[in-house]
């Protein structure tokens, strides 16, 4: 009867602690490096967030139009508070390996990115097919 215990026991073990064991084994350089990119990323997300203004008027007068000229500036002052407040978290706790394993805090991770038109999601009627 101990036998039979035993055998899941001793695999439940193994299977809780492999994960930690192959955490473990990350080479101290990877991790000095990605802690580098987090605070790269940070500094620079401080530092650029003030191009959110003009990015955030020419996305929203390119997808809304007119209404674009007043959302735009709006969203771009609300976008920079973000994106400085989220570089300047990044770079002052970027010893600490999160979220994830020091990956990025905010989408797009640098305000270059992110220019791509919206994808159009409506669905495609069959007249228009033809």
């Amino acid at each position: 009867m101990k036998t039979t215990l035993l055998f899941p026991l001793l695999l439940l073990a193994i299977m809780l602690a492999l994960p930690v064991a192959v955490r473990a084994e990350q080479q101290p350089e990877m991790i000095v490096e990605k802690m580098a990119i987090k605070l790269t990323r940070g500094v620079t997300n401080t530092f650029t967030s003030i191009a959110e203004i003009p990015k955030q008027s020419i996305l929203t007068v390119r997808d809304m139009g007119t209404p674009g000229y007043v959302i735009g500036p709006l969203k771009g002052i609300g976008m920079t508070l973000y994106r400085g407040f989220i570089g300047m978290t990044e770079a002052i706790f970027f010893l600490v390996p999160q979220p994830g394993y020091y990956d990025p805090m905010i989408e797009p991770t640098y305000v270059w990115q992110g220019w791509e038109p919206k994808r159009d999601t409506a669905p495609v009627l069959q007249e228009e097919v033809k």
